[in-house]
């Protein structure tokens, strides 16, 4: 016999997944529409025009793509690449080696443009490698959650588009938790997820993108064979699954049958994004804001110091130093056990030197701010850190009474 599931309360403060919306959570718990259901295609519909909004795009195109985030930025670069195509990634932080991951095993050539993980790239720097190296695509990082860092994009994007580069950008981290202007940064395609600012369980990418991807997918389309003999494409894209080609038609008029969609997930995306449209886009980014700024204070009036450069660190992740002789993973595993709260260690060679603390989308209020804080002093006093006692809420509430 198995035991009754039994969930353990947590306050969950990483830089993803992050604490469910109820109001989400709730309607994920609704009955299952047919996926053809008009019912359903109505919240289909509706669901595509929320989309658009934290992306701050009028593309015709934006829809879910079922998988977690990596699904959509896959799903857009093997929409593009062709064996020998030349792609530049400018990584300053874990995550663009895994879209130079996802190029190769497209058959790209690759150009990195490598940098330390301290801040990120001085826009003219991108420009200049863009120049020498001429590729067909460029692909970016915007809000990496390695380190906190968030990139520029407003002038690259634009000499992209001068040159007739394609330019894709994952926004993953910042979508729904910081302004984003996909048309004016003139981004190609844009992809975010649900696990984060959205505060909807990991399952569907989203993804958007503008005419010029829009002509590329209509000359690689070809209809599967259960569904046409006739529709075939020698340079069609190599996934069926995550064929942009066929998604674009699944979510449109056409309707075809590409897939069984996650309906559950769509209902709590579609809640997802009504929760903070209604709440006011701005009214969300300043709410980040505000808990970033007092997170940051809380951790300067503890005494510990942060990870790269303060300036260009985005309000959903702060990257804190651990402290000298202190044991980061006793600290997580203290952290989970006695006070409920969980934040994050990092990748790579920052591993076992920095602990990330999210703050975004249904995490990021003021209570849990002020738990993860308090938790974290407690549980360094336990270890004996060096730290200033007492100061990180105090610190934290000023930030809030100043308002």
């Amino acid at each position: 016999m198995f035991s009754e599931l039994v969930i353990p309360n947590r306050t969950i403060m990483t830089p993803g997944p992050v604490e469910a919306n109820p109001i989400a959570l709730k309607a994920m718990s609704s009955r299952v529409l047919g996926q053809f259901d008009p019912a359903f295609l109505t919240i289909m519909d509706n669901v595509k025009e929320m989309i658009k909004l934290p992306f701050g795009t009028k593309n015709k195109h934006a829809f879910a793509v079922d998988g977690t985030s990596r699904s959509g930025l896959e799903a857009a670069l093997i929409a593009l690449i062709e064996p020998g195509d030349k792609v530049l990634i400018p990584a300053f932080g874990r995550f663009a080696y895994l879209l130079g991951e996802i190029c190769e095993r497209a058959k790209a050539e690759i150009m990195y443009l490598e940098k330390d993980w301290t801040s990120t790239f001085d826009q003219q720097e991108v420009i200049e490698a863009i120049k020498e190296f001429q590729p067909k695509i460029v692909a970016m990082i915007h809000g990496e959650t390695a380190n906190g860092q968030m990139q520029q994009l407003d002038e690259i994007g634009p000499f992209c588009r001068a040159n007739d580069i394609f330019f894709v950008v994952d926004m993953v981290a910042t979508y729904g938790g910081v302004p984003i202007a996909v048309d004016d940064w003139c981004v190609d395609i844009a992809i975010a997820g649900t696990q984060k600012c959205i505060s909807v369980p990991s399952g569907l990418s989203l993804i958007t993108y503008n005419d010029r991807v829009e002509a590329v997918l209509d000359s690689r389309y070809q209809k599967e064979l259960g569904l046409s003999k006739d529709d075939r494409n020698e340079n069609h894209i190599s996934s069926n699954y995550l064929d942009l080609s066929q998604l674009q038609r699944y979510w449109s008029e056409e309707r075809i049958n590409h897939h069984t969609e996650a309906t559950t997930m769509i209902y709590g995306v579609h809640e997802g994004l009504r929760s903070i449209i209604n709440e006011g886009l701005e009214k969300v980014y300043a709410r980040h804001q505000q808990n970033d700024q007092a997170i940051v204070a809380g951790i300067k009036a503890m005494g510990l110091g942060f990870y790269g450069d303060l300036s260009t660190k985005m309000p959903t992740v702060t990257p804190v130093l651990i402290p000298e002789g202190i044991d980061g993973e006793a600290v997580r595993e203290l952290l989970l056990d006695q006070f409920g709260v969980e934040i994050a260690s990092s990748f790579g060679d920052l591993k076992g030197k920095v602990w990330r603390i999210g703050n975004m989308g249904y995490s990021s209020r003021h209570e849990n701010v002020l738990h993860v804080l308090a938790a974290l002093e407690g549980a360094l006093s336990f270890y004996g850190a060096d730290i200033n006692h007492g100061q990180a809420i105090k610190a934290a509430l000023a930030v809030y009474q100043a308002k």
